[in-house]
C-alpha cells in the first residue's frame, strides 16, 4: 500500500477539502477532458455546462461554498495556485458574459446563476459526495457527461475509476517499495525484522518515487504553508464569512497568552491554550478560505501544524529535520487510514477527519520524542480510539461551529496520547488496526443525519441558525 506524504499532505484552500477543494479539482479535470477532446465535443454550435450536487455536497454545498469551487475549477482555477481576488474577478466577468473558453475556439455557456444544481432528492449515490458533470447541447441533449466522487482529503474519483479502484491501487502498487505495509501490523514486523523507524520506512517508499532532494524540498515547503497559515490566523480579526457572525478568537487569545507571561496569571496548562490556539488559527483561515494543508482534510487541518508548532516553539532541542520527519510518520498513520477506512466526514462523520488528524499527530510526536515503533502505534490508536463516534454536524454546513474548536481539542488529545504512550511500553489491548475497522464499521452505522448534511445534532440545535 503507497499514499504519497504529498497525497496526505496536499496544498488547498478552504474551507473544505471534500466540498471546496474536491468540486474543484473535478471541475478542472472534466474541463481538460473537453479540451483534449475538442474535435469530439466541438460541433460549431452552443453548448452549456451544468453540475449537479448531491448527497453531502448538495445539503452543505452552500455553506462549503461548493458552487464557488465549481465554477472556479471550470474556469481554470486549481488549489495549488488560487489567487482568490483573481477568482472572483473572473466570476464577476462570468457573471456577465455567461460563457467560458474551454479551448481554442471553443467556447461554451456557463450561467453562475443556473449552473449549480443542488439536488435534495436523489438518495441513491455510490458516495454521499457526488457530482455529475455534463455537457448539454443546444437541443438539451448530453454531449459528454462525468460522474465525480469527492472521497475526502481532495481526493477525487471518476465512477469508473470508484468501480475499478482495486486495479488504480495495484497499479500504484506495481512499482515496487522497500516496505510495502498494508496495516499498523505489518508496519511493525518490517520495522522490527529491518531494524527501521516508521519515518526511516516512510521516506524509503518515497524515494521510489522521487529524489532524496526533491523529498526534502517537498517536506520543507508543506510546513512553510502550515506555518503560514498558522501565522495569518493568529494576525486574522473580524467576522467569519457565512452569516453565523462567528467572530475571530486566536489574536485576541494570542495577545493574552503573551500578556500572562512571566507572571503569576500564568496557568501550568498554558501549554494547552497554546496548542488550542495554534489549531484554532489554521481553521479560522480555513473558514476564511485562506490557504491551508489538508491534514489529512481541511476541516482537520488545524491538528497536525499546532502539534509541530508546539514542538518547535516551546519542546526543548526541537529541529527542523524533525519536524520534516513529523511529516513522514504522520502520512504513514494517515495512509493507513484511509486505505482500510475513509478521511471522509460525510462518509464516516468527523471521527474520521479529527480523529485521524489527531491519531497522525499523536504519531509524530511521539515518535521525535523518541518513541520506539511500538510506542508511535499505540499513540496513534489512543487519540483515534477517543474520537470513535464523532459526528460531524457542522452548523449552517460551514466549517466553523464545532469545527474550529474541535481542531484544538484533537492537537490536545494527540499530544496526550502521545505522552501516555511515552509513558508505557508500547503493550496495549487494543491494536491500530482494530481501531481504524472500528471506526470504519462505527461511520457505516451513523445516520446520514450526522454525516456533513447539517440534518441533525449540533446542526439543527439552535433553529435561529
Amino acid at each position: 500500500m503507497f499514499v504519497s506524504v504529498f497525497e496526505i499532505f496536499k496544498v488547498s484552500i478552504g474551507p473544505s477539502s471534500s466540498h471546496t477543494m474536491g468540486p474543484m479539482v473535478a471541475a478542472t479535470r472534466f474541463v481538460e477532458h473537453l479540451a483534449k477532446n475538442k474535435g469530439r465535443f466541438d460541433r460549431g454550435d452552443q453548448c452549456q455546462l451544468e453540475c449537479k450536487l448531491q448527497g453531502s455536497l448538495a445539503f452543505t454545498g452552500k455553506g462549503h461554498a461548493t458552487d464557488q469551487a465549481i465554477l472556479f475549477g471550470l474556469c481554470g482555477f486549481s488549489p495549488e495556485t488560487f489567487e482568490r481576488d483573481e477568482a472572483n474577478d473572473r466570476l464577476v466577468k462570468l457573471g456577465i458574459g455567461k460563457q467560458i473558453e474551454i479551448a481554442d475556439g471553443f467556447s461554451v455557456g456557463l450561467d453562475p446563476e443556473t449552473a449549480i444544481i443542488f439536488d435534495y432528492d436523489t438518495t441513491q449515490m455510490p458516495h454521499p459526495n457526488t457530482m455529475v458533470l455534463s455537457l448539454i447541447g443546444p437541443e438539451g441533449d448530453v454531449r459528454f457527461e462525468e460522474t465525480y466522487l469527492s472521497i475526502g482529503g481532495g481526493f477525487v474519483l471518476t465512477m469508473k475509476e470508484h468501480q475499478n479502484v482495486d486495479k488504480l491501487e495495484q497499479r500504484v502498487e506495481a512499482i515496487a517499495i522497500p516496505f510495502p505495509f498494508h496495516s499498523a501490523a505489518e508496519m511493525l514486523e518490517m520495522g522490527n525484522a529491518h531494524g527501521k523507524t516508521i519515518a526511516e520506512m516512510k521516506r524509503a517508499n518515497e524515494l521510489t518515487r522521487m529524489t532524496e532532494t526533491d523529498l526534502n524540498i517537498g517536506l520543507k515547503k508543506l510546513w512553510a504553508v502550515m506555518d503560514d497559515c498558522v501565522e495569518r490566523g493568529l494576525e486574522g480579526t473580524g467576522i467569519l464569512p457565512g452569516g453565523l457572525k462567528v467572530k475571530r478568537r486566536a489574536a485576541a487569545v494570542r495577545d493574552k497568552l503573551i500578556e500572562q507571561r512571566g507572571t503569576n496569571l500564568q496557568m501550568p496548562h498554558a501549554a494547552n491554550d497554546w496548542i488550542s490556539l495554534y489549531a484554532m488559527a489554521v481553521n479560522e483561515e480555513n473558514a476564511a478560505g485562506g490557504q491551508v494543508v489538508t491534514s489529512p482534510t481541511n476541516g482537520a487541518a488545524g491538528v497536525f501544524p499546532a502539534v509541530i508548532k508546539y514542538y518547535l516553539n516551546h519542546v526543548p532541542g526541537a529541529t527542523m529535520a524533525k519536524a520534516h520527519e513529523m511529516l513522514l510518520v504522520g502520512a504513514a498513520i494517515g495512509g493507513l487510514i484511509k486505505h482500510n477506512a475513509s478521511i471522509s466526514g460525510a462518509e464516516v462523520g468527523c471521527q474520521g477527519e479529527i480523529g485521524s488528524a489527531s491519531a497522525m499527530a499523536a504519531a509524530a510526536i511521539c515518535a521525535v520524542l523518541g518513541g520506539s515503533n511500538e510506542q508511535v502505534e499505540n499513540a496513534a490508536e489512543i487519540a483515534l480510539e477517543h474520537h470513535l463516534g464523532m459526528t460531524c454536524d457542522p452548523i449552517a454546513g460551514l466549517v466553523q461551529v464545532p469545527c474550529i474548536e474541535r481542531n484544538g481539542m484533537g492537537a490536545i488529545k494527540a499530544i496526550a496520547a502521545a505522552s501516555l504512550s511515552l509513558n508505557g511500553d508500547g503493550t496495549h489491548i487494543v491494536p491500530l488496526d482494530a481501531c481504524i475497522k472500528t471506526m470504519y464499521e462505527t461511520g457505516k452505522d451513523m445516520d446520514s443525519r450526522y454525516k456533513e448534511t447539517s440534518l441533525g445534532g449540533l446542526s439543527v440545535a439552535l433553529p435561529a441558525c
